[in-house]
């Protein structure tokens, strides 16, 4: 019932509110469930998605980097949850231009989408997607993007 009071706030920006249920929510499965339940973990990836819509990057780390712990304990480092965690963290990490670790956080991400799902799945094609944006960024790694667009050639239609 609360994710529906949530996430109107989020979309609406009003992400002062949105903090506050977000952390008494949090507060609660914490005190409830403790930090290695899934619940919990969903409030963690929830507080760093608020976070990063306020650009508070260095926070949204911190949550989203205890939500993928806590996903890798319970649901193991292949799930599409720990995945879409872990690609999150690699987006912030784009935004702090901290480009070396975004780039090791999408190649795993993505080697993981594809052992999962496939290579033609949206969630791999979104994150091969956002590696090739983050490759062509740093400006300095042409190589891996060769790499990355001969395994997925699609990525080259996207710019035409």
């Amino acid at each position: 019932m609360q994710r529906t009071i949530i996430v109107p706030l989020s979309d609406n920006e009003e992400y002062e509110e949105a903090i506050i249920v977000h952390e008494r929510c949090l507060a609660g499965r914490m005190n409830v469930l403790q930090e290695d339940h899934q619940n919990t973990v969903e409030s963690l990836n929830n507080l760093g998605s608020v976070y990063a819509g306020l650009k508070k990057y260095e926070k949204t780390l911190e949550y989203y980097e205890r939500a993928l712990n806590g996903n890798e304990k319970l649901l193991g480092k292949n799930h599409t949850s720990t995945l879409m965690t872990l690609e999150n963290i690699a987006v912030i990490n784009m935004y702090l231009k901290n480009f070396g670790k975004a780039e090791e956080l999408y190649q795993t991400a993505l080697e993981g989408y594809e052992g999962q799902l496939g290579k033609d799945h949206k969630n791999t094609m979104k994150c091969a997607r956002l590696f090739r944006n983050s490759l062509a960024t740093s400006g300095n790694e042409e190589e891996r993007l060769l790499a990355l667009t001969t395994a997925y050639p699609w990525l080259n239609e996207d710019d035409a």
